[in-house]
């Protein structure tokens, strides 16, 4: 495959790689007739090199920039996403009576609610920032394979960490046969330690720490990105702000 061949790619790939929107909703936009490549009126499957030019017309921006994202104060015992057993999905919790109001927020009756899903999961027995949103930019930034961004995270811990042991939460550790990417853990005190991750394997930080001889016995992630969790009380939403980007 000669070069010309490589930079040639479906343009919702390439939309969604530019970050102009998911490739779902690229298609959507395409269909119907919202999306310009070089001046001219795109069509589903169209195949775009990189040096193509490709435009969202007004209507489909205005749509991208009506999709809702939440952060939400998780508290323990709630599933990210769909219920589990006898449990409640942190969704239950996007209603009026817990919407946490800021000076700048919309009025909830104007807020489109529907098709919220979260960017990235926080297990049940962890609690702390949980972003859900209608935005797969947004989602794919957050979560994507190679997404860059840090999630950090306040760490209760049981059992005696060696210096070893820290050192090997920065780096050194496998996780399902692979290694896991650097980390950047500090102790805070005998107790409590801060770890800022940049992937999210299921149970991650719980398993690393088994891994050195110690047991967690609290988590609460407290920043996304640029994104702080900050004074949202637990159980309580807030909408993502238009000066705020992860």
């Amino acid at each position: 495959m000669n070069n010309n061949e490589e930079n040639i790619q479906r343009l919702s790939k390439r939309m969604a790689h530019l970050g102009l929107c998911s490739r779902r909703e690229a298609d959507e936009y395409i269909e119907k007739g919202l999306v310009k490549v070089n001046g001219k009126i795109a069509v589903l499957g169209q195949k775009v090199s990189l040096s193509d030019r490709i435009e969202l017309l007004a209507h489909a921006r205005h749509q991208q920039q009506q999709k809702l994202t939440i952060i939400l104060h998780k508290p323990v015992s709630y599933v990210s996403a769909q219920p589990e057993k006898n449990y409640h999905s942190a969704l239950e919790l996007i209603n009026a009576e817990n919407y946490w109001n800021t000076t700048n927020s919309p009025s909830l009756p104007q807020l489109p609610l529907k098709h919220l899903a979260p960017a990235g999961r926080l297990d049940i027995d962890s609690s702390g920032l949980l972003v859900l949103t209608q935005d797969g930019t947004i989602a794919k930034k957050i979560i994507g394979e190679n997404s860059n961004i840090d999630k950090e995270y306040l760490v209760r811990i049981s059992g005696r960490l060696s210096d070893e042991g820290l050192k090997l939460l920065n780096h050194g550790l496998s996780l399902d046969g692979k290694k896991l990417r650097p980390a950047k853990v500090v102790r805070q005190n005998e107790n409590q330690l801060n770890f800022i991750l940049r992937e999210g394997k299921k149970r991650q930080i719980r398993r690393m720490c088994e891994l050195v001889g110690v047991r967690v016995i609290g988590l609460k992630r407290v920043r996304i990105g640029k994104v702080r969790l900050g004074a949202l009380p637990v159980g309580k939403w807030r909408i993502l702000q238009s000066n705020e980007y992860f």
